[in-house]
């Protein structure tokens, strides 16, 4: 695992809604817009092979801003087509708050961040010692039925806590700013409590409630 000290102060940034990747999780990502190809081709030509992940968020004005903490990711793996877009990999490496943007000539978008408040995200897995999995893994058959969603359940059952709590968080079809709550919850048990607490939200009807 890289040290603070090793974690460049300026990143390219992807602004995505509904997209979360956390410390330690794979986040799969089809890059085919212009300016995130230039965007992965310089990253490619760095040491760190760091992307920023970051949600947008909407401006009371109709605008659109930037939330004020991301996670930055490695870039592990890329599959380039035949038409020449990229299928890639981001491995979390560490959150990050966004200090400011910068200007400059590239055609995509670059901040400079903080890596401090978050330098617990460089260490090992973190534990969830009062994870009751029977009852969680309950709740979670219950919530997939209900969004017509399938998944290898022998997997989830044998994956680490941190994996599996954070694998349901980048996948599961949440609201942006529920994405965000997950993303900057500060333990992996309040993690696993924002996720419980979504998905029972769903299933009493929350969700569509929302979106009328």
């Amino acid at each position: 695992m890289p040290a603070l000290a090793d974690l460049p102060t300026t990143i390219p940034i992807f602004p995505l809604p509904g997209a979360l990747l956390l410390p330690r999780a794979r986040l799969p990502l089809h890059i085919f817009e212009p300016r995130y190809l230039a965007m992965l081709d310089d990253t490619l030509k760095t040491r760190e092979r760091l992307i920023g992940m970051i949600q947008p968020r909407p401006t009371p004005d109709g605008g659109e801003a930037l939330s004020a903490i991301g996670c930055a990711g490695r870039l592990t793996a890329f599959q380039e087509t035949e038409d020449g877009r990229y299928l890639i990999t981001l491995t979390g490496v560490a959150r990050f708050r966004l200090v400011n943007e910068l200007g400059g000539f590239t055609p995509y978008r670059r901040a400079e961040v903080d890596w401090a408040p978050f330098e617990r995200d460089l260490g090992p897995a973190e534990e969830d010692r009062g994870f009751d999995r029977e009852a969680f893994l309950a709740l979670l058959s219950r919530y997939f039925a209900a969004e017509g969603l399938s998944t290898d359940w022998s997997s989830l059952k044998e994956a680490e806590d941190e994996m599996l709590i954070n694998a349901l968080s980048i996948l599961c079809p949440l609201e942006p700013e529920d994405k965000q709550a997950l993303l900057e919850a500060p333990t992996l048990q309040t993690r696993r409590e924002t996720l419980v607490t979504l998905m029972e939200y769903a299933l009493l009807g929350g969700g569509e409630e929302r979106m009328q």
